[in-house]
C-alpha cells in the first residue's frame, strides 16, 4: 500500500467528517430514547409545542430527530472523500449559523418555530456551526482536497 493511500484513508478532514456525523446520528438516536429525552411523552413530529428536550437541555421533536440521522448519514457518506469531507464540514457549519440566525430571529412560541429549537439549541448551533467550519478548514490547510 503506497503512502498516498494510506494517508487518504486517514486524512484529518475525513476523520473529522466522519466524526462530526457519527455524533449527529447519535443524537438523532439519543432524541428517540426516553429518559435520555425528557418529556418524552410530550414529543410531536414538528413545531414549538414538543415539549421534549434532548438530555434535558435542548428542544427536540421527530423531524428534529430525523434531521439530526439525516445530517449524520450525510456526514458518514461524505467522509469517503477529503473534497466533499470537507465540503460536508463547511457547507453543514454554513447551515447550522443559519440555523443559529433562525432562532435568534423567530420567537420560541412562533409557528414559524417548526423545527423546534430553544436558546439552548441556540447556542449549540452557534457553536457547531463554526467548529465545523473552522474544522473544514483547519483539516485541509496546505493539503490537497482531492487526497
Amino acid at each position: 500500500m503506497s503512502r498516498s493511500t494510506t494517508v487518504s484513508k486517514t486524512s484529518p478532514v475525513r476523520v473529522a467528517a466522519g466524526a462530526v456525523g457519527a455524533v449527529f446520528l447519535l443524537a438523532g438516536v439519543l432524541g428517540f430514547v426516553p429518559g435520555i429525552t425528557t418529556g418524552y411523552d410530550d414529543l410531536t413530529f414538528a413545531g414549538h409545542h414538543s415539549g421534549a428536550l434532548l438530555l434535558g437541555v435542548f428542544s427536540v421533536s421527530a423531524l428534529h430527530n430525523v434531521v439530526h440521522l439525516l445530517f449524520g448519514v450525510a456526514g458518514l457518506a461524505m467522509s469517503r472523500s477529503a473534497g466533499a469531507a470537507r465540503a460536508y464540514l463547511i457547507g453543514g457549519g454554513a447551515i447550522y449559523l443559519v440555523l443559529w440566525l433562525y432562532g435568534l430571529v423567530v420567537d420560541e412560541a412562533s409557528a414559524a418555530n417548526f423545527v423546534p429549537v430553544n436558546t439552548a439549541d441556540d447556542w449549540l448551533h452557534l457553536v457547531l456551526g463554526l467548529a465545523m467550519i473552522v474544522l473544514g478548514v483547519v483539516t485541509t490547510r496546505g493539503r490537497s482536497a482531492t487526497r
